[in-house]
């Protein structure tokens, strides 16, 4: 059946969401070949994958992911992730795990939904780790943590063991340089079915059909972004390189930026669809390079997180996750503009509230 399906996407025709079940009964069956399953996974890149492919997809292995088991009162706030989907290849510290930690401390429910690196030097679980917090929380653990402490880790692996059966496909694909849609599916398949998103993309023609197919999946608050790095931001210090595993980077973030201009796609529950372009130049922001982003090993980048946290950082590091945190505040309906969040987030640094999360989340 898989190398059927391969035969209709080579023809560039599109799978109907009955065709996404079996391709996924398929995908998740140890029996079938790997070389079957990364042949399809190229043939449908290779076509371009639709929105209604990618929310199928995700439907799919939703179900097959372990819910935890949340309370009533936990399911009724707005539960938000601050995700990005990877693949910009710049080497940037971790600013989504930072922001979500700052969320945290402002008051918003948490569930933060991540890996180990692929295409970074540090994954928001390779971070978090080398902060303390703990990453391998049973479902029931989550829960209690997602409901007493505002936040909660949610380790891809443990949640999707489906996937055990794809990994060696992907592995494969990603040995011949194919990306496959296990790049976009990640942020989609958050166990703890967040209400709210903030999720950077690297590239921005990706930002509305995600923002699209996030509305389909139920999410009621979102903002898709990715953020332009502009040619005279661009360079790096000579004592600085990025990360040496990864190909010739692009000019973009899976972030908001604050070196160039933001494609934003967004949604809410109480108002519509739009797509706008966001200037960072309304926000205090300090002259910055590409450079003054960029981060190492997730023992490097846990000693950015923590200074950031603390109240100890304060140049370009702390901006750009000023920046992202207002939108995942506003997001969460915690604030009503990015200005205030902006302000929000500062004075959670501040007063030392941030700092005190990440003690309370590491103890």
């Amino acid at each position: 059946m898989l190398e059927k399906l391969t035969q209709q996407l080579t023809a560039a025709h599109p799978l109907a969401d009955e065709q996404v079940r079996l391709a996924v009964e398929q995908l998740t069956d140890e029996k079938i070949p790997v070389a079957v399953k990364a042949g399809f996974l190229a043939a449908l890149a290779q076509k371009g994958e639709t929105p209604d492919e990618i929310a199928a997809f995700a439907r799919m292995l939703r179900n097959k992911s372990i819910p935890p088991p949340l309370d009533p009162e936990t399911r009724a706030r707005e539960i938000l992730d601050v995700v990005g989907t990877g693949g910009d290849r710049l080497g940037t510290f971790n600013i989504s795990t930072t922001a979500a930690i700052l969320c945290a401390a402002a008051g918003v429910t948490v569930a933060k939904h991540g890996n180990r690196a692929v295409t970074s030097q540090a994954g928001s679980a390779d971070v978090l780790e080398a902060l303390g917090v703990r990453i391998d929380l049973t479902p029931a653990e989550a829960a209690r943590s997602l409901r007493e402490h505002h936040f909660a880790f949610f380790f891809a692996p443990a949640y999707h063991p489906a996937f055990r059966h794809i990994a060696p496909a992907r592995k494969l694909c990603a040995e011949r340089g194919q990306r496959t849609i296990f790049n976009f599916l990640g942020p989609l398949l958050n166990p703890a079915r967040p209400s709210a998103m903030l999720v950077g993309v690297p590239r921005p023609e990706l930002c509305e059909p995600l923002a699209r197919v996030l509305q389909s999946l139920g999410v009621r608050r979102a903002m898709v972004v990715c953020g332009k790095i502009r040619s005279s931001e661009f360079g790096v210090r000579s004592s600085e390189a990025l990360d040496p595993r990864l190909s010739t980077p692009s000019h973009f973030l899976d972030e908001l930026s604050t070196l160039g201009e933001n494609t934003v796609a967004e949604f809410y529950q109480e108002r519509g669809f739009a797509a706008s372009i966001l200037s960072p130049e309304p926000f205090p922001l300090q002259r910055a390079m590409l450079a003054d982003l960029l981060g190492g090993d997730c023992q490097a980048n846990a000693e950015i997180v923590r200074r950031i946290l603390c109240g100890e950082e304060c140049g370009p590091r702390r901006d750009v996750v000023l920046l992202n945190a207002a939108a995942a505040l506003l997001v969460a309906g915690k604030t009503k503009s990015l200005a205030d969040g902006w302000d929000l987030a500062g004075e959670t640094i501040d007063s030392g509230k941030a700092a005190a999360k990440l003690a309370e989340l590491a103890g």
